[in-house]
């Protein structure tokens, strides 16, 4: 597997908008989900990509107060 940095880096070639801070604090494995994620989206429309089996399709937050 990349390293974290070479991670980081190909995620932020894609998405310039992701803090570099911000990245750095998820795990290797979850930068790699996130960066298989954005390779999919660089493919033509209508390809398929299939979520990984411990995420869900849907999320949903109460508020605090």
């Amino acid at each position: 597997m990349m390293t974290k940095t070479g991670l980081i880096e190909l995620i932020h070639d894609i998405n310039p908008s992701a803090d570099l801070g911000w990245l750095d604090e998820f795990s290797p494995e979850d930068l790699h989900r996130y960066l298989s994620h954005l390779q999919h989206t660089l493919e033509p429309r209508g390809s398929v990509w299939e979520r990984q089996g411990d995420t869900t399709a849907v999320v949903s937050r109460r508020p605090a107060a």
